[in-house]
Order: C-alpha cells, then sequence, then structure tokens
C-alpha cells in the first residue's frame, strides 16, 4: 500500500510539472533550445572534416534516415520527430573551416543552430552544439518537457564520438566557406 501511494504522489507531482511546463511553452511563443558537448580523441580538422558529411548523419544519429546535400549551402531532411516521419530543408548559413557550421530550416521542421569546434590539444577537440527547435505536437511539446531531444542530442554526440574515434580519421572533407548574410 505504501509503495502505491508514493507512486500515485509521483506521477500526480509529475503531472503538476508537466502542465506547467506545456503552459509556460505556449504562453511564452519561444522555441526551446539544446546545449551539449563532447570531447574526441582527434586533431580539429579530423572532427570537423566529418562533421561536414552530411549524408553520414544517419550512422550516428538514431532519428535520422537521411540527409542529401542539395549543394553548398542546402540540405534535405528526413527523419522521425516524435515517432512522426517528417521532412525539412535547411540552409546553412555559416560555415568556416575548423571552426564552426551554422544553419536554418527554411522548410518543414523548424530549428536553427550551430556546431562549433574548439581545439584543445594537437589530437583532442571539443565539440559545442547549440540548437533551437519549435515542437509543434503535443506529442513534440511533452518530449521536449522531459527532454527528450537533449538526450538524442547527447547520443548522437556520442555515436558521433564512436564513429570517428574508432576510424581514426575522416570519411571525406569539404573545406568550403560560407559566409553569413
Amino acid at each position: 500500500m505504501p509503495n502505491r501511494i508514493v507512486t500515485v504522489a509521483a506521477l500526480a507531482v509529475g503531472g503538476v510539472l508537466l502542465s506547467k511546463q506545456l503552459k509556460k511553452m505556449r504562453n511564452s511563443g519561444m522555441k526551446s533550445s539544446v546545449e551539449e558537448s563532447i570531447e574526441v580523441n582527434v586533431p580539429v580538422s579530423t572532427a570537423y572534416n566529418q562533421w561536414t558529411q552530411f549524408q553520414d548523419f544517419p550512422k550516428f544519429m538514431d532519428s535520422v534516415h537521411e540527409v542529401r546535400q542539395l549543394d553548398d549551402k542546402h540540405l534535405h531532411w528526413r527523419a522521425d520527430v516524435a515517432g512522426k516521419e517528417k521532412e525539412w530543408d535547411a540552409e546553412i548559413t555559416e560555415q568556416i573551416p575548423d571552426k564552426r557550421i551554422a544553419w536554418r530550416s527554411t522548410s518543414g521542421v523548424s530549428n536553427a543552430g550551430v556546431v562549433t569546434f574548439h581545439k584543445i590539444s594537437d589530437s583532442a577537440t571539443r565539440i559545442m552544439l547549440q540548437m533551437d527547435y519549435d515542437p509543434e505536437s503535443v506529442t513534440e511539446q511533452i518530449g521536449d518537457a522531459f527532454g527528450v531531444v537533449k538526450m538524442q542530442a547527447k547520443g548522437n554526440l556520442k555515436r558521433f564520438k564512436e564513429m570517428l574515434e574508432s576510424r581514426g580519421k575522416e570519411t571525406g572533407a569539404w573545406r568550403g566557406t560560407v559566409t553569413e548574410h
């Protein structure tokens, strides 16, 4: 009996907290954000070069089915978002070799962000991901309130690290520059 009371109380508290979070999100009209970082044991150029291989994202991003690079600045994404397959286009708004790649969606799923590469040593790099997104459906809002996107980002970076360190080198590189406009 005491376990049942504790369970019911925990569910009630969780429900109240979730309700408050969802109300705050609705009233603010603001997008949600996630920030994650990871240290990889490869030189900064290797980490950056691999990140430019967008077609390889499905190898380490769980929910991503496909990323097609349409040209130097445009990508088409197909991924699961809160259990539903969605597609969207994104534009790279800034790209500086070994430093940063910034993007924003131009259709479909609303998101924007930047990934930066920081040299720690000749053989270690910190990758920092910052992303803003707009949870649309109730399912997406609930997932966001429970930190699902943050957990996905953390897992994706961990799998990127494992993939890159196990290989020891990048599968390709694009060293061009895209300037902010």
